[in-house]
C-alpha cells in the first residue's frame, strides 16, 4: 500500500496538526460548557407538577433535555475521538515518512482512516461498553 509521489513538508503538518490540537481544546471547554448549561436549563425548567417537598421533580423540558444528551452523546465523543486519530494518524505517518518507510507511512494515514471506537462513560465514571 505504498503511496507514490508523497511531497510532505514535515514541519507544514505539525503547524496544521498543531492548530487542529487548539481547536480540540476548544471544542472540549465547549462540551464541558454545554453539559454544565444543559444541567442548569434542565433543572430550572420547573415542573408541571404543584407544590412539592425536597427535590424538585424532573419536569417534561428537564425530561426531554436528559434525552437529548443521552442520544447525542456518542456523536459528541465521536467528534473528538475523529479529530485526536487523525492528527495522531497524520503525525505517526509523517515521522514514518521522514524516517523514509512509505510503506509504514500509507499503512498508518491508511489506518487513521478509520472510524474510532467510542464508548461512554459508565455512571461510576468507568468505561461503558461501545455504542
Amino acid at each position: 500500500m505504498s503511496m507514490q509521489g508523497w511531497d510532505i513538508t514535515p514541519s507544514g503538518v505539525q503547524s496544521v496538526t498543531s492548530l487542529v490540537g487548539d481547536a480540540m481544546d476548544d471544542v472540549a471547554k465547549s462540551v464541558k460548557s454545554y453539559g454544565t448549561h444543559v444541567q442548569s436549563a434542565a433543572s430550572s425548567a420547573g415542573t408541571i407538577s404543584g407544590m412539592y417537598c425536597g427535590t424538585a421533580p424532573t419536569g417534561p423540558i428537564g425530561a426531554a433535555l436528559a434525552l437529548f444528551v443521552e442520544k447525542t452523546a456518542t456523536d459528541v465523543l465521536f467528534l473528538g475521538a475523529r479529530a485526536a486519530k487523525s492528527v495522531n494518524g497524520a503525525r505517526e505517518a509523517t515521522a514514518y515518512y521522514v524516517a523514509g518507510d512509505l510503506d509504514i507511512a500509507a499503512t498508518v494515514a491508511h489506518n487513521a482512516l478509520a472510524a474510532p471506537e467510542v464508548k461512554l462513560p459508565k455512571p461510576d465514571g468507568s468505561q461503558g461498553g461501545k455504542r
